[in-house]
């Protein structure tokens, strides 16, 4: 297996964000669109949270509609905003982090995706799919 190969490799490029001024509503139809499981929250280019699809299951029955649902019915989102529910204390890594610490990182810790910054700008999203997928493309 090859030493030192930069997480930007792996990671995701294009990444779908929300703002803070989004509603949770908004968050949902996102996550089930994409069919992705995290969000990271900016303001402008810098990012200021991320919002797991969990993030919402723990105040909600969202998992209780069909996942492929397009209309959300539930009320409990606008008792709550984003700002609200998303993780605030994030730990973020740069492009040229290598995908082993990235690795180390995630198993140390009880989150599952990193934002990736440069110049505290976001410019990626890291998660335990990429690197499951990276692990495999190497057998």
């Amino acid at each position: 297996m090859k030493h030192n190969i930069p997480v930007s490799t792996i990671m995701t490029k294009d990444v779908i964000t929300l703002n803070r001024t989004d509603n949770l509503d908004t968050a949902e139809l996102l996550f089930k669109k994409n069919n992705i499981r995290h969000i990271p929250v900016v303001h402008q280019k810098e990012i200021i949270g991320m919002l797991s699809y969990t993030d919402l299951l723990r105040i909600s029955f969202a998992d209780a509609v069909d996942e492929y649902e397009q209309d959300v019915d539930t009320i409990v989102y606008n008792m709550f905003t984003i700002e609200q529910v998303m993780a605030k204390n994030l730990i973020s890594v740069n492009p040229s982090t290598s995908i082993k610490e990235v690795a180390r990182i995630l198993s140390k810790r009880e989150f599952h995706a990193l934002p990736v910054v440069d110049n505290d700008k976001l410019v990626g999203i890291v998660t335990t799919t990429d690197l499951i997928n990276f692990l495999l493309d190497q057998f």
